[in-house]
């Protein structure tokens, strides 16, 4: 059962209010992975709890302070498909999973957050991950 964009459009917005580039399209995904200067965060959203309750609030915790990738995307599981299984294939061998992250470097896939890393931890601890993970992989920004 699909559900409604009225439903749908505050768990993007979520994202997008800190900064995320929502790629909505196959193409959208590729125009961002095509660009290696630096860092991008990919976050595969989606409706399910843990998005709402771990996932989303702890990528908006770790991006408030100390180092953060150059640009932020997300895709939406569920809903944009196409970007969804574009954004899928970058990740290699990773089986699929939503919510996930992937941090890419130069671009190349370097970290990646599965869903069963996320599930059942909640918010500070996702944003620890994060936070590891930017401190090892992105530039402190001045």
């Amino acid at each position: 059962m699909p559900y409604s964009p009225l439903l749908i459009r505050p768990m993007r917005e979520e994202l997008l209010a800190v900064g995320f580039e929502e790629l909505s399209t196959a193409a959208d995904v590729d125009r961002f992975l095509a660009d290696t200067n630096g860092t991008a965060l990919v976050v595969v959203n989606s409706v399910c709890g843990c998005a709402a309750g771990m996932a989303r609030p702890g990528v908006r915790l770790a991006l408030r302070e100390g180092p953060r990738p150059d640009r932020l995307g997300t895709v939406f599981a569920g809903q944009d498909l196409e970007a969804t299984a574009r954004a899928r294939a970058a990740f290699g061998d990773i089986p699929p999973s939503s919510p996930s992250m992937a941090l890419f470097k130069g671009g190349e896939l370097v970290w990646f957050l599965p869903r069963h890393r996320i599930e059942r931890r909640d918010a500070l601890d996702v944003a620890a991950d994060l936070g590891a993970a930017f401190a090892e992989h992105c530039a402190v920004r001045a």
